[in-house]
């Protein structure tokens, strides 16, 4: 795939190893769900999905019981989930969603992470058709799995593409689907790594080295952000 995608992948694996950014992010994730359908994960797919990646990224469970129980308490903060959308270094377009309780605080960060980067924060709604939405699951690669009917088999709960990697299997779907999928996938036992709604760029687009590392100084200071829960870019 290019040294330029190496890069990209060895960045944000170092950048998500920050675990004293991480785990606040991933807790975050785990009281908004647990808040919005309840703290039984049986019955709230979207908290089962937030504590199955906190566990893909070894969040104790001491700490994943207490973002269960943060949603029940009355002073907890009301969060907002809010997307802002922007142009950065070189042309690079980055989509940005957010978890705040101070949406006036967030906007500001994220303007002034723009700002300072030769970059511009855009009106919500340009970049919507610049990205498609999807529902991502990442599988654990067994012995005897076959991709070709593992695809076949999902294609009724809303799978449309399966790509295979070294030591995994990855499952694409409409975002809408994301609750089909994810009970199919459950139903065939196979061991779920991680899942998520991703945003996919229509037409990613090769950027040099040079310019990833003028980009990269962005990202960084984006998803370093409490408030920020993911980051999407056209990088390809």
């Amino acid at each position: 795939m290019g040294r330029a995608f190496e890069y990209r992948r060895a960045t944000k694996e170092k950048r998500w190893d920050k675990m004293s950014k991480l785990f606040p992010k991933l807790g975050k994730a785990i009281t908004m769900a647990a808040k919005e359908g309840g703290g039984d994960p049986a019955m709230n797919s979207k908290l089962r999905t937030a504590i199955q990646n906190a566990k893909a990224e070894n969040m104790p469970k001491d700490n994943i019981d207490k973002a269960i129980k943060r949603a029940t308490q009355k002073d907890l903060a009301s969060f907002s989930e809010i997307n802002y959308e922007g142009k950065g270094p070189h042309g690079v377009l980055i989509f940005v969603e957010s978890a705040t309780d101070n949406p006036t605080r967030t906007v500001a960060n994220v303007k002034s992470y723009f700002n300072k980067s030769n970059g511009i924060v855009v009106p919500n709604g340009q970049m919507e058709f610049m990205f498609t939405r999807k529902s991502v699951f990442e599988i654990n690669k067994t012995d005897g799995l076959d991709p070709e009917e593992l695809e076949f088999s999902l294609i009724d709960a809303g799978c449309n593409e399966i790509e295979v990697e070294e030591d995994r299997i990855v499952i694409y779907g409409d975002f809408t689907s994301f609750g089909t999928l994810s009970a199919a996938i459950e139903e065939l036992n196979l061991e779920v790594l991680k899942s998520s709604l991703k945003r996919i760029p229509t037409t990613p687009v090769e950027f040099t080295e040079e310019q990833l590392v003028d980009i990269e100084k962005l990202l960084d200071k984006i998803e370093d952000d409490d408030d920020v829960q993911q980051v999407f870019t056209n990088i390809a």
